[in-house]
């Protein structure tokens, strides 16, 4: 047995040893003693599971479908569906047939009440010499703007060179006074169109008559094909072009207009890299559809100044001329034209169906209402703009758009009811057919007096964007308000009913 002195002597020597090894422990490290365990890790146990439609899964919810149908329904609620069962289905008949929302697309972009100027493009070259925007046109993606340069000096083309430019505005390193490509042309730019479905392709017109295709991706030699100087070729200014659908699907040509009473028809022979005259037609007083105040006088030949192609119709185009000569053609049309033979490959014929009422002064701009197709709207030297059926002589209506010349007219491609004007002063003029006044629904004005707005664009993939070019040499592209592109409800019967009015 063990005394209370041994106890205590032993308890005293244990904490003795303890602290004697702390101290050891303390003097040979400065950290604490580090345990170390080894484990092993893996996966223990595994499982798998799929599913699949089988047959027992198809008893259980039938049963519980089953069970549902057994558990009454709520207090009246049957009562209540036979109630308005008749009610309910003659409404959803009613909605499925109403028209009220024909057209009408939904537009979830923020609105915006104000029109703003969204790039100022310019080329400085191009205005150190004094040039003019003679033609502005957007890539079929919506992201390219090109333009063309040249001069008109008291109502003549100027012949010296001149160029194309292309700006891409999506691109991060945009330079608004330098353009991503520039094309160096021997003599005035004339006329310009972007290809509908290839967006390096751009055909142009001349002041020497000639049509050419650039293609934007080689920039080293852009031209593509170029018509020459040739019997088939025009031999006058080439006041407008278009791309044309041909009968082989996919495939496109390109329409051209000149002062010396010609339209052309050009196909483009890959193998050759070079235009192939497809048709040719030819305006002669003699052989024009006469309206009840027509007199014929002065030159037998017909000047073009202004094209339009309808969108709804791949026979019918329209005509404006120098004289003042409003005209309905046919690509069918198989008459032979009066006019002399001067060696070209294709013979000439007549298109011209219709004539509407002369207009006083030259045509400069026509174009096809794109949501209906007996509509359309020109525009010239009489400072006006003359709402026009296929079906009817006389114009359904006329507006005041300028004191002066209004060089360039475009329905929105958005907007049944609106179409814009450039005009010699300066201004774009925006009209809103669905107001009661007649008055423009807005004005854009930018670069000061004395600076005509000669030609003007609507991105076709970017609705709110309007281009305009100037003969001060910028192109602006401006940002249209939510109210001037966004469709209302029943705009499209608004457009029918003034399309199915009278003229007075």
């Amino acid at each position: 047995m063990f005394t209370d002195e041994a106890l205590d002597s032993v308890e005293i020597e244990s904490l003795w040893r303890k602290s004697q090894q702390a101290a050891q422990e303390s003097r040979g490290c400065q950290t604490r003693a580090v345990h170390i365990t080894e484990a092993e890790v893996q996966t223990v146990s595994t499982s798998s599971s799929w599913t699949q439609t089988e047959e027992p899964q198809h008893q259980d919810t039938e049963q519980l479908l089953q069970q549902n149908q057994d558990d009454p329904d709520p207090p009246g609620l049957k009562d209540f569906l036979q109630r308005v069962e008749d009610s309910v289905i003659r409404e959803l008949v009613r909605n499925a047939r109403s028209h009220a929302f024909d057209g009408f697309q939904v537009n979830w972009e923020e609105h915006n009440n104000r029109v703003s100027c969204l790039h100022c493009l310019q080329h400085p070259s191009a205005q150190e010499r004094g040039l003019h925007v003679t033609s502005v046109s957007w890539s079929c993606t919506g992201s390219v703007i090109a333009c063309a340069y040249g001069r008109i000096d008291e109502g003549d083309w100027s012949t010296e060179n001149s160029y194309v430019c292309t700006w891409n505005l999506n691109r991060q390193s945009l330079n608004p006074n330098q353009a991503d490509l520039v094309i160096d042309v021997p003599t005035t730019v004339t006329a310009l169109c972007c290809h509908p479905n290839q967006p390096a392709l751009i055909a142009g017109g001349l002041y020497t008559g000639e049509v050419v295709v650039w293609d934007t991706s080689q920039t080293q030699d852009p031209v593509l094909v170029q018509t020459g100087m040739s019997a088939d070729s025009h031999r006058e200014p080439v006041y407008q072009v278009s791309w044309v659908p041909l009968q082989k699907k996919g495939e496109f040509g390109v329409l051209s207009a000149s002062s010396r009473g010609q339209v052309l028809l050009w196909t483009v022979d890959s193998d050759q890299n070079a235009f192939v005259l497809n048709a040719a037609y030819a305006f002669v007083r003699q052989q024009v559809p006469h309206s009840s105040s027509f007199k014929v006088r002065g030159s037998s030949t017909v000047g073009v100044t202004s094209l339009a192609l309808s969108p709804w119709d791949s026979d019918t185009f329209l005509v404006g001329s120098e004289g003042g000569l409003l005209l309905r053609c046919s690509f069918s049309a198989q008459t032979p034209a009066a006019v002399p033979s001067e060696g070209q490959s294709v013979t000439p014929r007549a298109p011209a169906v219709f004539s509407f009422r002369p207009r006083r002064g030259p045509v400069h701009s026509i174009h096809c209402s794109p949501f209906h197709r007996n509509l359309f709207v020109s525009t010239g030297t009489d400072g006006l703009a003359h709402l026009h059926s296929l079906l009817q002589v006389d114009p359904l209506l006329s507006l005041r758009v300028s004191d002066s010349y209004v060089f360039q007219v475009q329905w929105s491609p958005t907007r049944p009811l609106v179409f814009a004007a450039a005009t010699g002063q300066g201004e774009v003029q925006i009209f809103d057919l669905g107001r009661r006044s007649l008055r423009p629904a807005a004005t854009i004005e930018e670069g000061g007096a004395g600076h005509a707005a000669t030609c003007l664009s609507f991105n076709h993939q970017n609705p709110r964007q309007l281009a305009v070019g100037k003969t001060n040499g910028t192109v602006a592209v401006w940002q249209l308000s939510t109210e001037l592109t966004e469709q209302n409800p029943r705009e499209s019967s608004q457009l029918e009913q003034i399309a199915n009015q009278v003229a007075e």
